[in-house]
């Protein structure tokens, strides 16, 4: 993965191109150079919010010693609420390693990517649905960042679970294990990957026009259920993810009715009525 410090240089030396171009100074009056601009700037964005979720995860608020009874938690109040077990669910793909190989890939790069393109898809073909998206990333991002700052551990790090940590199995893991865990690794609650997954697809289903739209519902689904399998995340970490998306867009849909109601405001003139007739 790109390294935070290089993707937050990335995002640095994007806004300074963009605020030379805003300014004039490397455009003048050509719409071109504006253009380019304006994608700079979205771009310093993209690095900027990659930065800091990778960044992230080396600060906590409390200690990490209680990442695993938080884990705990979740896992009991998840058989509380009858949700079915991780374990269950991953035994019957641990008997295909080719499978599980590729989950552990598909976990690893694809969430990035397949977000990138979405809002670059957006941003070229559909510019007027462009901000509502971009902005539901930024704000979701940055809402998983705040939580992610109490430590929970994902249920691969949990021995109640029985679970089996496949990309260490296939020696396809992201984090680093030598001397013990990394912080990283305790950044479970909620599930940025399938927030992310969700909100590429709402972004595909409620903006093309395509038949095949609806394909696209496929995505967080099969997210949610890479997530288990790999034994990355909990039911709930994917659940409060997507409850976040969910609270992001109404919070928009809410503050763009205000703003709309507000814009029509304005005096209203009475008509006066008055006797208009003339008595010869």
């Amino acid at each position: 993965m790109l390294p935070w410090q290089y993707a937050l240089a990335a995002a640095c030396g994007l806004v300074i191109v963009a605020a030379m171009i805003r300014a004039g100074k490397l455009a003048g009056r050509s719409a071109s150079w504006a253009l380019w601009g304006g994608v700079a700037w979205e771009s310093a964005l993209l690095f900027g919010l990659y930065g800091l979720w990778q960044f992230a995860g080396s600060f906590t608020v409390m200690g990490k010693s209680g990442a695993l009874p938080r884990a705990q938690w979740l896992w009991d109040a998840e058989r509380v609420l009858y949700l079915p077990s991780e374990t269950a669910v991953q035994k019957p793909f641990l008997a295909h390693p080719l499978l599980v190989q590729a989950c552990n890939l598909y976990y690893d790069v694809l969430h990035f990517p397949l977000l990138g393109a979405c809002l670059i898809w957006l941003y070229a073909w559909h510019r007027e649905s462009y901000p509502r998206i971009r902005t539901t990333v930024a704000l979701f991002t940055g809402i998983s960042l705040l939580i992610q700052l109490i430590p929970v551990a994902p249920p691969r790090l949990l021995p109640s679970t029985g679970m089996v940590d496949t990309a260490v199995q296939y020696g396809q893991s992201v984090y680093s294990w030598a001397g013990g865990f990394d912080a990283d690794e305790f950044s479970a609650m909620p599930s940025v990957h399938a927030g992310w997954a969700l909100i590429v697809a709402i972004a595909v289903i409620t903006v093309s026009r395509s038949r095949w739209r609806w394909l696209a519902a496929a995505y967080p689904v099969l997210t949610l259920l890479v997530v288990v399998v790999t034994a990355n995340h909990f039911w709930l970490d994917g659940i409060v993810a997507g409850f976040l998306v969910v609270l992001v867009l109404v919070v928009q849909r809410i503050a763009r009715g205000l703003r709309s109601g507000k814009s029509s405001e304005g005096p209203q003139i009475k008509p006066v009525r008055g006797d208009l007739s003339m008595r010869s």
